[in-house]
């Protein structure tokens, strides 16, 4: 089947989603986006935008609106919980950007939104339209929504969170409890001084507990996340409102800089988090998953959306290149292929994390700062951040695809 002809349909219009919409369309493959929300927003605080995606986001035509929205920090600061000493600190800035060519960005995930909603023509997104079932043929597949519709399509991918329904067409598993929850925010730049002065991403870690800040929204505002033992908590709505004085208070005796950006919060979300394990296959021959749906992560390496918009394109890549002579499934395959390997690691570094940045003060921790500093160079970052998954395919062996075409054409 030309690729032309092929029909696509997307569930699920988050980020990946609408990453995957944006590659996909730029590969020259008809694609349908289905939301179950009715109005297409996003909610949540921050996200940071490795080099590794940020060239992707360029490659796609949002390097204008990223450099116009996002901050590109400074560094990354990893410091102690009670004095603020340093720990460890990794360059950013323009010497990350001369390495992997892509800078580092922090950005708020609703402008990071924004601009991906921009690349599709708006007849593209269909809100209100929740996937209820899912039926698998030899020549197509059969998606029912809530309200009753049908859709018929040659493929569906499945970018529709770590509940996702496209995923139970698959395995039947179930989200895996971390035992942590976050209090997220986003606060007035001003009101955090020692952070608009110095752009960076800051780390505090300390026993049980560790805190994260950086600026966004062109250095105008803050978002940070302190993470804690989750107690009897765990909702894991996007919506779902903390208490600002009880963070607060779960970071009492820690370093003045954590207690005075907790200070400034007037209002916090409350997230439990929960990952899944790592599953052997994401695909049949007409489904598959991306992001969240294939590899829902703990947010404790900063990947999560990375990984998923690494997906996107290198799943836009092989049905570009495979699908004509292979047909579906083969380029579903090599997909898979090409992406479980890195985002197994990616998911396991995440959930070591969890222990690791939460050691009581000790000979462990002691051997963790020391390792940390000895790792934080760029270099010891490049498996990560200078992966170029427009290219993945053809560094594999495959063919010389639409995303292929060098960093001069991103």
């Amino acid at each position: 089947m030309p690729t032309a002809d092929l029909r696509v349909a997307v569930i699920g219009a988050g980020v990946a989603g609408l990453v995957v919409a944006a590659a996909l369309r730029r590969a020259g493959l008809s694609c349908q986006v289905f939301e179950q929300a009715p109005r297409l927003a996003e909610v949540g605080a921050g996200i940071q935008l490795a080099p590794n995606a940020v060239r992707v986001l360029r490659g796609l035509g949002l390097a204008e609106p990223l450099a116009a929205t996002a901050v590109r920090p400074d560094e990354i600061r990893v410091s102690r919980w009670d004095d603020g000493d340093l720990i460890a600190s990794t360059a950013l800035g323009e010497r990350c950007e001369q390495t992997f060519g892509a800078p580092y960005y922090t950005v708020l995930r609703s402008d990071l939104h924004a601009a991906l909603s921009g690349l599709l023509p708006p007849d593209a997104v269909h809100l209100g339209r929740r996937c209820v079932g899912l039926a698998e043929r030899t020549d197509d597949v059969e998606l029912t929504f809530a309200d009753g519709r049908r859709v018929t399509a040659d493929l569906v991918v499945g970018a529709d969170g770590i509940h996702s329904a496209v995923r139970r067409h698959l395995v039947r598993d179930e989200a895996r409890f971390s035992g942590e929850t976050i209090y997220r925010g986003v606060i007035p730049a001003d009101r955090v001084p020692f952070l608009r002065a110095e752009p960076r991403v800051q780390l505090w870690l300390g026993p049980g507990r560790h805190c994260v800040a950086y600026p966004v929204a062109g250095g105008e505002r803050v978002s940070f996340g302190a993470t804690t033992p989750a107690g009897g908590w765990r909702a894991e709505s996007w919506s779902a409102t903390g208490d600002a004085a009880e963070v607060r208070a779960a970071y009492d005796g820690w370093c003045p800089d954590v207690l005075s950006l907790l200070d400034a919060a007037e209002s916090v979300g409350r997230w439990a988090l929960h990952d899944r394990d790592v599953i052997a296959r994401w695909s049949t021959e007409r489904t598959v998953l991306v992001g969240d749906a294939a590899h829902p992560m703990l947010p404790f390496f900063a990947q999560g959306a990375n990984q998923a918009i690494e997906d996107a394109v290198v799943l836009a890549t092989c049905l570009h290149d495979v699908l004509p002579t292979g047909g579906t499934g083969a380029a579903l395959r090599a997909y898979e292929a090409l992406r479980k390997p890195r985002t197994d690691a990616v998911h396991e570094k995440s959930r070591v994390n969890t222990d690791v940045f939460h050691l009581p003060d000790g000979a462990d921790q002691l051997r963790r700062d020391a390792e940390l500093a000895r790792y934080a160079d760029l270099e010891h970052r490049r498996w990560l951040w200078g992966y170029e998954a427009e290219s993945a395919l053809s560094a594999a062996g495959g063919q010389q695809g639409v995303f292929a075409m060098g960093r001069e054409s991103l």
